[in-house]
């Protein structure tokens, strides 16, 4: 189910953070109370491969999404131990450390699960036992989302799971979803920061698009 324009799930989840503290967190609370957007971003596993890069990638980005007002919220099925465990494990060894934003241990899946992002596949019941097998991991894809003051999504987006993201896309649409809120206007296709956007109706298309021929 798509979440665009609805509100976040409003569902509280074990969180992770560098100290080694465990808490709940609910997303959609921290939005709201902060009046702050949120970046949440869904990896499969810790002590993984792809997953350490971007975890990286969102931290050393931290001070430009904390520019826009935005929290960012890492997020896997692992449990809170492992989590910290993790954060304590250098680069040099496949490691977190120095992540500092927290990181949901959705390990019941309840959030994960609500948003459909588990990769499950293939359920199958046998008649003659009563189990239930799947294929699958049960853990998430490279699934996210950006939320608003309100707590409403704005974006959401699945990668598979050997494809990671590009952070600096997330900076853009965050910018876009500003101009939208202050400026009114909309964001045409390849929009950044700084660039001409335009006004919802016939007459601002059609300026926009013969201003920009080439």
């Amino acid at each position: 189910m798509a979440f665009v324009g609805k509100k976040f799930p409003n569902l509280s989840v074990n969180a992770m953070n560098d100290l080694g503290d465990t808490f709940k967190l609910n997303v959609l609370e921290e939005a709201q109370k902060n009046n702050k957007k949120v970046v949440l971003f869904w990896y499969p596993k810790d002590f993984t491969f792809v997953c350490p890069t971007e975890l990286h990638a969102f931290q050393a980005a931290l001070g430009e999404f904390e520019k826009r007002n935005t929290l960012v919220i890492g997020a896997s099925c692992d449990t809170a131990e492992v989590h910290f465990a993790w954060l304590s494990t250098d680069k040099d060894n496949g490691g977190i450390e120095g992540v500092t934003y927290p990181l949901l241990a959705d390990s019941n899946r309840n959030l994960s699960s609500t948003l459909g992002i588990l990769d499950i596949t293939e359920e199958k019941y046998n008649e003659e036992t009563g189990v239930v097998t799947v294929e699958g991991d049960n853990v998430t894809y490279r699934a996210t989302y950006l939320i608003d003051e309100e707590g409403t999504v704005f974006h959401e987006g699945i990668n598979h799971m050997p494809l990671g993201r590009n952070v600096n896309e997330y900076l853009r649409l965050i910018d876009a979803y500003t101009h939208v809120q202050e400026k009114g206007e909309v964001c045409p296709a390849n929009w950044e920061e700084g660039k001409e956007a335009m006004t919802a109706d016939r007459k601002g298309v059609a300026e926009y698009l013969s201003a920009h021929k080439n």
